[in-house]
C-alpha cells in the first residue's frame, strides 16, 4: 500500500502548498488594484435594497446608510418591498424619517421579464434609479460610513462592477464559524481575482454602473438564476466590462449570520448554483482543494493515526494564518481558539451539503421555492 500512501502524501503536500502560497500572496497582496481618485464633484449614487419580511433586520441597514460620511442631498435609496406580510414597509419609513436625502418604498407587483424573486426586485430599483452609479446591498447588512466613497473609488473607467466583502458578526459560536468561513473564502476569492480571473461578485455589497448593467439588458433580460449577482457579474463581463475585487475594512459590510443549520444550507444550496456556472479551470481547483478530507481519511488509513494528525496540523497551521492576514486586512481580530472547531464545522458542513444536495430538494429562498 506504499504507493497509495505516496500519491496521497503528494497530493496534500500540493493542496499545503497552495494554500501556504495562498496565504503569502494574500499577505503581500500582489495584484491588488489601488484606488482612485473620486470623481469631483461627488456623483449623485442610487442604493438599492431587496426586502421581503425584514421587518426586524431593515431598520439596521437604514440606519448604517444615513450615517455614511457621502452628502445625504447626494444619496437616493431605494427600498423594494417584496410582498412583504410583517410590515416591513412601514418599518422602513419610520426609520427614514427625516432623512435629508431622497428615500422611497416601492411595491414590487409585477414581474419584469425573466426576472424572479431578488433580481425581479432589483429589475424594478433599476428602472427607478436616477443616478449613474447602482450600490446594492441586503436587509440584514450593517454598511459602513466609507462605503459609497470606498468602491467608488475604484469605479474607473471601463469598470463594470466593484464588489467589497461581508463578514458574518454574531455572539454565538456558530456565528463566529460562519464568520471564519467566510473570510477564508472570500480571501480565496482575492487572490484569484488579482490574478486577474474573475470568480463573482457579492449581491450584499456591490457597486455596478448605469452603463454596465443597461448593456446586459437588465436583470428581466438575463436567464433567471438564484444566485443573481453571479448571473449579472457575468453578464457584465461578457459585455466587455472589467471589475475590481475590493478587499479593505473600509468597504467591510457586516451581515447578520444565519440563525440556524437548516437555513445555513439552503443558502449554501443556493451558492451551489451559481458554482456550477463558474469556468471548467476554476471548478476543477475547487473540486481540488475539497479533495483534502477524503485523502486525509485514506493516509489515516494506509499510514497510521500519527501521520494523518501531523498532516492536520499543518493544515490548520497555513489555514490559521490565512485566516489571521484575512482577519486583520478586514478590520477585524482572529480568535485563534476557534480554529480547531472550525475543522468539526467544515467537516459537519460538507457531509451535510453532500447530503443535502441528494435530498435536499429545490432552493427554498424567502419563503419561495425555485426548481
Amino acid at each position: 500500500m506504499s504507493w497509495l500512501l505516496n500519491i496521497l502524501l503528494g497530493y496534500l503536500a500540493l493542496w499545503l502548498l497552495g494554500m501556504a502560497f495562498t496565504a503569502w500572496r494574500f499577505a503581500a497582496r500582489r495584484g491588488a488594484a489601488a484606488p482612485g481618485s473620486l470623481p469631483a464633484p461627488l456623483p449623485c449614487v442610487s442604493i438599492l435594497i431587496a426586502a421581503r419580511d425584514e421587518a426586524a433586520a431593515l431598520p439596521r441597514c437604514l440606519a448604517s446608510l444615513r450615517a455614511l460620511d457621502y452628502p445625504a442631498e447626494l444619496l437616493e435609496i431605494l427600498v423594494g418591498d417584496d410582498g412583504s406580510t410583517d410590515g416591513t414597509a412601514a418599518a422602513a419609513e419610520a426609520a427614514m424619517q427625516g432623512f435629508a436625502g431622497y428615500f422611497r418604498v416601492i411595491p414590487i407587483l409585477d414581474t419584469l421579464g425573466q426576472a424572479r424573486g431578488k433580481a425581479n426586485v432589483l429589475a424594478h430599483l433599476t428602472r427607478c434609479a436616477t443616478t449613474d452609479y447602482f450600490f446594492i446591498t441586503d436587509a440584514d447588512i450593517s454598511l459602513p460610513t466609507s462605503w459609497i466613497t470606498g468602491l467608488l473609488a475604484h469605479a474607473g473607467p471601463g469598470v463594470g462592477t466593484v464588489t467589497g466583502i461581508t463578514a458574518v458578526r454574531g455572539p454565538r459560536l456558530f456565528h463566529q464559524l460562519q464568520g471564519l468561513d467566510w473570510l477564508l473564502s472570500l480571501s480565496l476569492v482575492q487572490v484569484v481575482s488579482d490574478l486577474g480571473r474573475p470568480v463573482t461578485a457579492m449581491g450584499n455589497n456591490m457597486l455596478v454602473t448605469r452603463a454596465a448593467y443597461k448593456a446586459t439588458g437588465g436583470y428581466e433580460a438575463l436567464t433567471f438564476s438564484v444566485t443573481e449577482d453571479f448571473a449579472l457579474f457575468q453578464a457584465v463581463l461578457a459585455a466587455g466590462f472589467g471589475f475590481r475585487q475590493v478587499f479593505q475594512a473600509e468597504i467591510r459590510a457586516d451581515s447578520l449570520p444565519m440563525p440556524s443549520w437548516a437555513a445555513l444550507l439552503r443558502q449554501r444550496q443556493r451558492w451551489l448554483r451559481g458554482v456550477a456556472g463558474l469556468p471548467l479551470r476554476l471548478r476543477l481547483e475547487l473540486l481540488f482543494f475539497s479533495g483534502f478530507w477524503p485523502a486525509l481519511a485514506g493516509v489515516a488509513w494506509a499510514g497510521g493515526a500519527g501521520l494523518a494528525l501531523g498532516v492536520w496540523a499543518a493544515k490548520m497551521l497555513v489555514q490559521g494564518l490565512l485566516a489571521h492576514f484575512a482577519h486583520r486586512r478586514a478590520g477585524l481580530r482572529l480568535r485563534w481558539a476557534l480554529l480547531p472547531l472550525f475543522e468539526g464545522y467544515t467537516l459537519a458542513l460538507t457531509a451535510a451539503i453532500g447530503f443535502f444536495q441528494l435530498f435536499g430538494g429545490a432552493v427554498v429562498w424567502k419563503g419561495r421555492r425555485y426548481e
